[in-house]
């Protein structure tokens, strides 16, 4: 890996590791979203097909799993989770 010159400023090569780093994260990025698009999408279908059948609009439990789930991420996963509960829940939630 490079270091810093003498001047501080980077080297070529670590500016092409930088780039090549963030190249991946804006990868990972549209990854992420194309996840979570699909997610709330089966989600909704899910709520959907729960309330026509007579089930109710949500179900505590399964949401608390969620939630669990995204724990081992602190209190951000916390965070995360309820916001992909809320994408998922999508008009039947508002």
């Amino acid at each position: 890996m490079s270091t810093p010159d003498d001047t501080g400023a980077e080297t070529p090569l670590a500016e092409e590791e930088i780039q090549a780093l963030r190249e991946e994260i804006d990868r990972l990025d549209a990854e992420i979203l194309a996840a979570i698009k699909r997610r709330s999408e089966v989600s909704q279908i899910i709520g959907r097909t729960r309330m026509a059948s007579g089930g109710t609009r949500l179900v505590h439990s399964r949401e608390m799993k969620v939630l669990e789930r995204f724990s081992e991420l602190g209190r951000e996963g916390h965070t995360l989770a309820m916001l992909l509960l809320r994408l998922g829940r999508g008009p039947l939630g508002r």
